[in-house]
């Protein structure tokens, strides 16, 4: 319309007026022109503006880039900070600009964007091509993003794809150009990715998929890395290692092209091989029981966001002895277990001798490593042995004489016939488990069902040096060392022969052993208390009655020093009060402890009778070193005389030195002539202890300590039932004691107790209990304190063995 009124217009023009007036019309139709673009472009440009503020007011501020805080993994060391557990769903080793590899950033450059160092943020014929597809195809396609974009969705947009979004990841990269430096840009960026298996950052990705360092990548590695942000799965070098080559070597030859490479290095990189494979975190000490305490206290004290802060925990767990302890526990199960019989094969996997390799191998993966245990698949029955296939492991071969003990389980007390050969045991096609024995040769065994636990603390200030919840954490998250309240036993006598001294009773005291009946007026029913052995051996001295374990001795005790007292005295070891019954049972270990609880209460006397407070964590840094939490543990110092008292930095005395140093003697004598001689193979004369075995022999317990280390362990089972016949303390749970000292005690001095003022050695007849003479046939030494050496006639004993049954039913009816 408009063409054919200027049309017009002119023909008109050109009749009634003369040239110039031609020349005039040109112009007034340029003027136009002209004004309606211009009105056109500011209408343009003005709407652009008003739609960057809309959504510029929505963004968020860029310099939060400069304080960002990467989720990192909360990490837990070792007190020698050997790592033991990384917590956290993405796992993230955060590497500052300057040690990012040069050839590593070339490579992730080359890959994702080759014009970085040069483009303002927003790579222009990047986006100018995706436009154009998008116009051609009517479909969006990927690409156009640099990584100044990719930061700015990575950090501040959600993964939709809208062209809002996309508008939005251009005006942020615009901003963080403007106010970030190109170096910082992309160490932002190598730190944030996805690289796959949950891998965040290129930190992570070398160590999951090449157990390295960035430093230690090579440069085809550092390409084949270059290459996962555009599709972690389809380009991943573990699940898709053909098409992950592929992309390694076209961003190999981008390298050289952009001159990152010459020709030899592209050549030998070109020739390597797919060698990435997963690799697991890079836990340097096994200690998930620990770990698990950490990250409750972490969560506890700073809240769900610790596990991904990047706080770094270093506990008191000395990496030697926690590899001890667990060693300890696992072979004294096996052992208890293996003395039980066998309970029967995994599974009968139906192959034959001639089976395939990969049918083997096929018919393993439904089974796992527990504890120590492997699957394994036997393959042929011989005369004397068996060859089996281990999964994970070569074929190998089992002697008959390392699965002899297999002998078929009927019950806790009873097992069949001992078998005569290998295939009266197992079958070919069977599926069973192996584990490696202490010669190294592999042996037939079962994955344990009987439970147990160890606790080892520094009894100088509580620091827990070693600590094994049970037998396979991934099994049973179930930490028997800290969680399970179970019956000491005899494991409680040493607490209340401690308040006998302190009444005034000595070594030498005869408490008669003799049988007891208790009526409960209320019930009439009868408790008729025994010693283990069945039998009673009389008036026993305290020594004596201690050594043996002597339940009898305990109980006439208890009743003469008063239940509420002894009661008060466990408390004052660390037992909490509900967990201390009050009632004459309590002397034979009736109430109910944890092995932490118990490792508390032993370390009063291997510290000289201070109760100290035990901890895990000594010290809570930031991911940058600043530190957050510190332990100051109060300490025992038993040569500080009055300085330690009432001072905060020194554990509370609950035993004076004059009757720790006399329980100390008695628990010593435990080992040396008592219930744990079998500890003596140690060769140690610094060790002292107390089994514990409690009713049908439902728990075992060994109660044990060096000055320099207490140590407590614990056999039974989760629901408690008896052990077995002859399942006590002494044989079921001292050698896991005795083969945790054994490697713990290394480099640890024999120490001798000092003898405190106011100890003397005095002869007694052994018989008696009364002075003697050395020249007295059964004269033995004694120690006392001074003040309480006994006369010519023990008053204390004649009371104590005067009292009938009668008078004791009399004076303790009151008590049920």
């Amino acid at each position: 319309m408009n063409e054919e009124f200027c049309d017009r217009f002119l023909l008109f023009y050109e009749v009634t007026n003369p040239e110039p007036r031609k020349r005039s019309f040109l112009k007034t139709c340029l003027r136009f022109l002209t004004i309606a673009s211009i009105l056109c472009t500011t209408i343009a440009v003005t709407g652009a503006y008003l739609l960057y503020q809309t959504i510029a007011s929505d963004l968020p501020d860029i310099s939060q880039l400069r304080e960002v805080k990467l989720q990192v993994p909360l990490a837990v060391y070792s007190e020698d900070e050997q790592l033991i557990a990384q917590f956290g769903k993405k796992k993230r080793i955060p590497i500052p600009g300057n040690r990012i590899p040069k050839k590593l950033a070339e490579a992730f450059i080359a890959a994702e964007d080759h014009r970085f160092f040069s483009h303002p943020g927003i790579d222009y014929k990047g986006l100018i091509r995706a436009g154009v597809q998008l116009i051609r195809t009517g479909k969006k396609r990927q690409g156009g993003s640099t990584i100044t974009m990719q930061v700015a969705r990575n950090f501040f947009l959600s993964p939709e794809k809208t062209y809002l979004r996309k508008i939005k990841e251009i005006i942020l990269a615009l901003e963080i150009e403007s106010q970030l430096s190109k170096q910082e840009i992309l160490s932002l960026y190598l730190n944030k990715i996805y690289l796959g298996h949950r891998a965040y950052g290129i930190g992570a990705a070398a160590q999951i998929y090449y157990g390295k360092t960035v430093d230690q990548l090579t440069i085809e590695e550092s390409a084949m890395m270059a290459g996962l942000p555009k599709a972690p799965s389809r380009f991943n070098p573990v699940t898709n290692p053909e098409r992950a080559l592929k992309r390694r070597n076209y961003i190999l030859t981008r390298m050289h092209n952009l001159q990152y490479l010459d020709q030899k290095e592209l050549d030998q990189a070109l020739e390597q091989p797919v060698i990435a494979r997963i690799h697991s975190d890079s836990i340097e000490l096994h200690a998930p029981y620990i770990a698990e305490l950490v990250r409750q206290k972490m969560v506890k004290k700073f809240g769900p966001h610790s596990l991904t802060s990047g706080y770094k925990v270093y506990t008191t767990v000395k990496s030697e002895l926690q590899i001890a302890a667990r060693s300890a526990l696992r072979r004294a199960l096996h052992e208890y277990d293996e003395r039980h019989g066998f309970r029967g094969i995994e599974a009968q996997s139906g192959l034959a001798a001639t089976a395939s390799e990969g049918d083997i191998l096929e018919r393993l993966k439904g089974f796992r490593k527990v504890g120590d245990t492997l699957p394994a698949l036997v393959r042929a029955v011989n005369k004397d042995s068996i060859d089996v296939r281990v999964l994970g492991k070569e074929r190998t071969h089992l002697a008959w004489d390392k699965m002899t003990w297999a002998r078929k389980y009927i019950n806790q007390n009873e097992r069949e016939a001992l078998a005569r050969s290998p295939d009266q045991v197992l079958s070919i096609g069977d599926i069973i488990r192996v584990r490696k024995g202490r010669t190294g040769n592999w042996r037939l065994a079962q994955i344990p069902e009987v439970s147990g636990a160890l606790i080892s603390l520094n009894p100088a200030d509580g620091a827990m040096v070693a600590l094994v919840g049970g037998y396979d954490f991934y099994r049973s998250k179930y930490n028997r060392a800290t969680q399970a309240r179970r019956q000491p036993g005899s494991g409680f006598k040493p607490i209340l022969f401690t308040k006998a001294l302190e009444e005034g009773f000595t070594l030498s005291t005869m408490i008669n052993d003799a049988p007891i009946v208790y009526m409960n007026p209320w019930t009439d029913e009868e408790w008729r208390p025994q010693n283990y052995s069945g039998k009673y051996y009389g008036p026993t001295r305290l020594r004596i009655a201690l050594r043996k374990s002597r339940n009898l001795v305990s109980i006439r005790l208890l009743r003469q020093i008063g239940i509420e007292k002894v009661a008060q005295t466990a408390i004052s070891f660390g037992l909490p009060t509900d967990q201390v019954p009050r009632t004459l049972s309590m002397a034979l270990g009736s109430g109910s402890a944890t092995p932490l609880q118990m490792a508390r209460a032993y370390s009063v006397f291997a510290n000289g009778g201070f109760l100290i407070e035990p901890y895990l964590v000594s010290r809570v840094e930031t991911l940058d070193g600043e530190l957050v939490e510190e332990a100051f543990p109060r300490i025992a110092c038993p040569h500080c005389g009055d300085l330690s008292s009432g001072n905060n930095m020194f554990a509370p005395r609950v035993v004076s030195p004059r009757v720790n140093y006399l329980m100390t003697s008695l628990l010593q004598d435990v080992i040396r002539r008592g219930t744990a001689v079998r500890a003596n193979r140690l060769g140690r004369k610094d060790l002292a202890g107390k089994t514990g075995t409690t009713n049908e022999q439902r728990d075992a317990w060994f109660n044990g300590f060096s000055p320099a280390l207490t140590a407590i362990t614990w056999l039974g089972f989760d629901l408690p039932k008896p052990l077995g016949k002859g399942e006590t303390g002494s044989r079921a749970a001292l050698p896991m004691w005795i083969y945790y000292m054994e490697k713990a005690l290394e480099g640890f001095p024999e120490e001798k107790s000092r003898v405190p003022k106011g100890i003397e050695t005095l002869y007694i007849n052994q018989s008696s209990g009364f002075l003697t003479s050395a020249s007295d046939p059964e004269a033995v030494p004694e120690l006392f304190r001074e003040g309480f050496v006994p006369g010519q006639r023990n008053s204390e004993t004649v009371d104590a063995n005067r009292l009938s049954d009668e008078t004791e039913n009399d004076q303790l009816e009151s008590l049920f």
